[in-house]
């Protein structure tokens, strides 16, 4: 995740302790998909959930067991994703079992579901955070989501979070087709009382496979990046907004230091020391994922290479399993860069986006995904 929030408008972000640790030994967050189930079809779902929901999930105490070994592994954070989690009959049993081992709850959710009476429930499980998807106003929304009514029910929703004290944010994935409605998004969350957004690249896995042309250009993601440090500058120092991050290419580090260092920005040095501190896409290292069956993932977009199951296997023994080929290649990045990363100056700070999106451990497989936006020029000079 890249704050620009904090980078560019010097605005500390909650969870910046995470984000920016002073050691690099930090346990990761974990995102578990506790259910296949959706009662929405997003087009660009990264899970390909929709009501079927195919594939075995948890019981309750099977979920517990995972709980209990992500807590005695130490992980700070546990977010609840989907599907949608609110299907799941015993989500807030699951959130205070793992509330109660220490960790921060935190719920990824299309917010159709949150109904005032759920809200209340999970105000008083004192959830850390809300996010909630949304993919541009009205008419578009309901179509990327499949479902007319959706963006009406999803504001509900986001009310409904609010109403009870609950820390909200918008979640947006930026496509080919949704990528010019960055300014609504902002709009939106001003609008509701919303106080932080993260705006997502996206990811080609799950659904959004079949989205290749829906993938936006280079030109089209430097106006979006633009735009959303443009606009989170003026909301920010308009106290409007404590938080806007983006999520899934940390080319947006090195863009957004360029950018800086040609505006003769005050806040420059500091931006690059806590870039530095990050140390880029840290997949596998900084964040896991738990699936709705128990299988372990790098992160949740990386579901056709499992690192193994906690049914089998503690979870903290999958994650420290220094044979395992792709975490091998993840965590000794400097030998295994990508070959338009090696003479980027800036990959100490970016650490490219290399994953498999075939889900063979072989690095010839392996690509930049989302693709690095830097021109050949950019990436080999730090001007």
């Amino acid at each position: 995740m890249i704050n620009i929030s904090r980078l560019y408008s010097n605005r500390q972000g909650l969870s910046d302790a995470l984000r920016y640790p002073a050691h690099r030994d930090n346990r990761p967050i974990v995102v578990y998909n506790c259910t296949p189930q959706c009662n929405l079809r997003c087009i660009h779902c990264y899970a390909n959930s929709d009501a079927c929901g195919r594939g075995k999930q948890l019981s309750a105490n099977e979920a517990k067991q995972l709980i209990d070994q992500v807590a005695a592994f130490g992980c700070p954070v546990l977010l609840f994703s989907g599907g949608e989690p609110l299907l799941r009959t015993d989500l807030f049993e699951l959130m205070e079992y793992a509330a109660a081992k220490g960790m921060r709850i935190v719920l990824s959710s299309n917010g159709t579901l949150i109904t005032a009476r759920a809200a209340a429930k999970l105000a008083a499980l004192n959830l850390s955070y809300a996010g909630i998807s949304v993919d541009g106003p009205q008419p578009m929304h309901d179509r990327f989501r499949g479902r007319a009514g959706a963006f009406d029910d999803t504001m509900q929703g986001i009310a409904n979070c609010i109403a009870q004290g609950i820390r909200t944010g918008l979640r947006f994935t930026m496509t080919a087709n949704n990528c010019e409605q960055i300014e609504s998004i902002f709009e939106i969350a001003l609008k509701h009382g919303v106080k932080r957004i993260c705006f997502y690249h996206l990811i080609r896995t799950g659904r959004a496979q079949e989205l290749s042309a829906a993938v936006p250009s280079r030109e089209q993601t430097i106006k979006a990046v633009n735009t959303i440090i443009d606009l989170t500058d003026r909301y920010v120092r308009d106290g409007l907004l404590e938080e806007v991050l983006t999520v899934g290419n940390h080319a947006d580090g090195p863009w957004l230091l360029r950018r800086m260092r040609s505006e003769r920005h005050s806040d420059c040095t500091n931006a690059y020391e806590l870039l530095k501190r990050s140390a880029g896409n840290r997949v596998g290292q900084n964040i896991a994922c738990i699936n709705w069956d128990g299988q372990v993932f790098c992160d949740q977009f990386w579901r056709n290479y499992s690192l193994g199951n906690i049914l089998e296997t503690p979870f903290g023994r999958l994650w420290e399993n220094e044979k395992d080929p792709v975490l091998h290649v993840l965590r000794n990045k400097d030998l295994f860069k990508a070959p338009e990363c090696a003479p980027c100056k800036w990959y100490p700070i970016c650490g490219g986006n290399f994953r498999s999106m075939t889900g063979k451990a072989d690095i010839a497989d392996w690509r930049n995904e989302p693709a690095c936006y830097l021109s050949q020029q950019e990436r080999e000079s730090t001007d």
